[in-house]
C-alpha cells in the first residue's frame, strides 16, 4: 500500500487504524458451520437429465410426480406453474401426503405464484424467511422408500424455466442414501419456517420516479427482465 505525500507517523497511524478494523470483530466475516451433508458413497439407482428450453422440464417433473406412492416434499425459490401445482393437489387428491417449502419473497411479491393454491387445496405450506434468498429448486418422491426419487438443479417451477431460460434439471430415482440426505435438510428448512397462515406477507413497494408510481414488471404492458418472465 502506497501512500504518496504523506508524513510518515501519518502513514504509521493509517495502517494501524486499518488493521485494528480487520481484525475487530465487527469486520470479522463468519464462516459456514459444519452442518449435515451427505458423505461420498456408492451412488445407485437410475438419473434422468433434461436441458431447457430444448427439453421439457415440466414433463420430466410431472412423470416423477406421478408416480408417488407415499409422499411428495418440495422446496421452491420461483413457483408459478399451474401444471405442476395442478399435479400436487391431484396427488394429494390420491391420498399422497404432500408438504411444500417456499421463498416468502417470492410468494409476497408475485400475483402469479401458486403457492397461494396449494395452501387453498389443503396442501401444507411454509414460507422459508431466515435466508437472503431460499434458492432450493428441490422434489423429493418417496423420500423414505425404495422408490424414492430427487428432483434438483436450476429449474424454477416455472414457464420461464420450460420454454425460455437456459435450465437444467436431474431426477435421481433408487438412491436411498441421497434421498434421505435431501430429506433431512428439508426438515432443517422446515424447523425454521413460518406456517403459510402465519405469515406476515409483505408486498414489494411502490415503485417511484420524479414523484410517479412506476409499474411492476408483471403489470400490463411490462414485460421486460428476466424477472419478469420468471413470474408468468
Amino acid at each position: 500500500m502506497k501512500f504518496f505525500g504523506v508524513p510518515g507517523a501519518w502513514r504509521r497511524g493509517v495502517l494501524m487504524l486499518a488493521l485494528a478494523a480487520l481484525t475487530s470483530p465487527a469486520f470479522a466475516f463468519e464462516a459456514p458451520q459444519s452442518g449435515s451433508g451427505m458423505p461420498a458413497h456408492g451412488a445407485t439407482g437410475t438419473i434422468e437429465a433434461a436441458f431447457s428450453p430444448w427439453d421439457d422440464g415440466e414433463a420430466l417433473i410431472l412423470r416423477t410426480l406421478v408416480q408417488a406412492r407415499h409422499d411428495i416434499y418440495v422446496q421452491a425459490f420461483m413457483f408459478t406453474s399451474r401444471g405442476v401445482a395442478s399435479a400436487l393437489i391431484e396427488a394429494k387428491e390420491r391420498g399422497i401426503q404432500v408438504q411444500v417449502l417456499a421463498d416468502a419473497q417470492n410468494v409476497a411479491g408475485v400475483p402469479s405464484s401458486q403457492i397461494p393454491r396449494l395452501a387453498a387445496a389443503g396442501i401444507p405450506v411454509a414460507l422459508e424467511t431466515r435466508y437472503a434468498s431460499a434458492h432450493n429448486k428441490i422434489i423429493l418422491v418417496d423420500p423414505e422408500h425404495a422408490s424414492c426419487a430427487v428432483v434438483t438443479g436450476s429449474y424454477n417451477f416455472t414457464q420461464s424455466a420450460r420454454l425460455r431460460n437456459a435450465e437444467n434439471l436431474l431426477v435421481l430415482k433408487g438412491d436411498p442414501v441421497l434421498a434421505r440426505a435431501y430429506l433431512g435438510n428439508w426438515r432443517r428448512h422446515r424447523t425454521d419456517a413460518v406456517p403459510y397462515a402465519k405469515a406476515e406477507l409483505k408486498a414489494q413497494p411502490p415503485r417511484t420516479r420524479g414523484g410517479e408510481r412506476l409499474p411492476f414488471p408483471w403489470e400490463s404492458g411490462v414485460r421486460s427482465g428476466r424477472d419478469a418472465l420468471e413470474m408468468e
